[in-house]
C-alpha cells in the first residue's frame, strides 16, 4: 500500500473511531462534521437511515463511557482515489455485528457516505 493510500485508509479508521466516540455520539454538529450529505445507513435491524433519523437519536444516550462500543478486526482498503472500504466487527451490551463503511474525500475533508451492519454471532 502507498503512504498516500495508508493515509486515506487511516483517515477513515481515525473518523470511524470518532463517530463511535460516546462524546461525538453525544453531539449533533459533531457527527454532522463526519458525515456525507448525502449519507445513507441500513443497519443491524434493518432499518434504513438517512442524516435526519441519524441525528434524531443523536445522544440517545445508547452509547456511554460505561458502556463503549467494542471494535475488533477494522481494516481498510482504497477503492478509488478519495473513496476508503472499512469493515469491522462491533460489540456493544452484547449485541456483535459486522461492519462495513464508505469514506469519501470531500471538500471538508473525509465523510461516511455509506454504512452497513449486520448482526452476527
Amino acid at each position: 500500500m502507498t503512504d498516500e493510500n495508508e493515509r486515506a485508509v487511516q483517515a477513515a479508521i481515525d473518523g470511524e473511531m470518532r463517530l463511535l466516540d460516546p462524546e461525538v455520539r453525544a453531539s449533533s454538529s459533531r457527527v454532522l462534521e463526519l458525515l456525507d450529505p448525502e449519507f445513507t445507513e441500513i443497519g443491524a435491524s434493518g432499518r434504513w437511515w438517512n442524516m435526519d433519523s441519524v441525528l434524531s437519536v443523536t445522544g440517545d444516550g445508547s452509547v456511554t463511557p460505561e458502556s463503549p462500543v467494542k471494535v475488533s478486526e477494522m481494516t481498510g482498503v482504497v477503492l478509488a482515489p478519495g473513496l476508503v472500504h472499512l469493515t469491522f466487527f462491533t460489540d456493544h451490551k452484547g449485541r456483535r455485528a459486522r461492519r462495513s463503511s464508505l469514506w469519501r474525500l470531500t471538500e471538508t475533508g473525509w465523510r461516511m457516505y455509506f454504512h452497513q451492519g449486520t448482526l452476527t454471532d
